[in-house]
């Protein structure tokens, strides 16, 4: 394992640029903001403060997506620090705790909905101790980044988090508080329901303790690797769903993932309780689905 950058306020969503640039977002709320790294790690700057922005995904003309939990809100974002709300609400229903997003091979942007409220969840900024407790409606959504239309695909889900799209088409949702991974079938090139159970990440469940799935990414040899926040690793899926082996990672919090460019066969991990993105060697590169 090597450190790529440290002191960063509880990371997330790591996204390169073109350049060899990185973009990672710090949701702690002394910072909130979007943080662009140099392709050495040796310098950064802060590209915007948004509040509390979560997930990131770049489009093919190079525009910043945003999925951000305090505006409640989708943002459009340019790397000049300019942005504007590009959704807020399905069919009037507003968003309650944007997670995490991504493109499907169609161009369409698909994100997560946790289905709670940030102060809900966490009031002042620590977590409810009555957290399995309260009411989740987490949701998956598709928009139509050309005309702001937004779809429900699915709702319910105790805690939507993390999102991705698989080598056979498949739209695959972490669902934090169960372990579950979720596989939506594709129709035309378009994610359909009703969800079906793919896999399992937690090893050893204790209700006691907040783990479960966030972020994930497939690898080119058609695995799933799922960073597993409070378990401390990153956990493989093999393509029938089942556990082909954990790479542990140093802290016990890891939050999101993204393979190096081709070719490196690393994964850059966002590692919330040590505050830092740290590179991992595996056995593959990243699956390219869009770009």
């Amino acid at each position: 394992m090597k450190v790529f950058a440290s002191d960063l306020g509880f990371p997330e969503a790591p996204v390169q640029l073109p350049d060899g640039d990185w973009l990672v977002v710090e949701m702690s709320p002394d910072r909130g903001c979007i943080t662009r790294l140099t392709a050495d790690g040796s310098s950064r700057e802060r590209v915007v403060r948004t509040g509390r922005p979560n997930g990131l995904a770049r489009d093919r003309d190079g525009v910043i997506w945003v999925a951000e939990t305090h505006q409640r809100a989708l943002l459009k974002l340019s790397l000049d620090g300019r942005y504007s709300v590009h959704a807020d609400r399905c069919r009037g229903e507003r968003f309650l705790f944007l997670n995490d997003l991504a493109f499907a091979p169609n161009g369409d942007l698909y994100l997560t909905d946790s289905g709670i409220l940030f102060d809900e969840l966490a009031p002042g900024g620590e977590l409810n101790p009555d957290y399995r407790k309260l009411h989740y409606d987490g949701r998956v959504y598709r928009v139509d980044v050309r005309t702001a239309a937004v779809e429900l695909l699915d709702r319910g889900l105790q805690f939507a988090n993390g999102i991705a799209f698989g080598p056979d088409g498949g739209l695959y949702i972490t669902e934090t508080l169960t372990g579950n991974i979720y596989r939506y079938a594709c129709r035309d090139g378009v994610a359909v329901g009703p969800r079906e159970t793919f896999g399992n990440v937690i090893e050893h469940f204790d209700a006691a303790e907040l783990k479960g799935p966030d972020g994930m990414k497939f690898g080119a040899d058609g695995q799933l690797y799922v960073a597993v926040f409070g378990q401390g690793d990153i956990t493989v899926l093999d393509p029938r769903g089942a556990v082909a082996r954990r790479i542990k990672t140093e802290g016990t919090h890891p939050s999101n993932l993204l393979f190096a460019a081709a070719g490196q066969r690393q994964i850059y991990v966002t590692e919330v309780s040590t505050g830092a993105l740290q590179i991992y060697d595996v056995d593959c590169d990243g699956f390219t689905l869009y770009g």
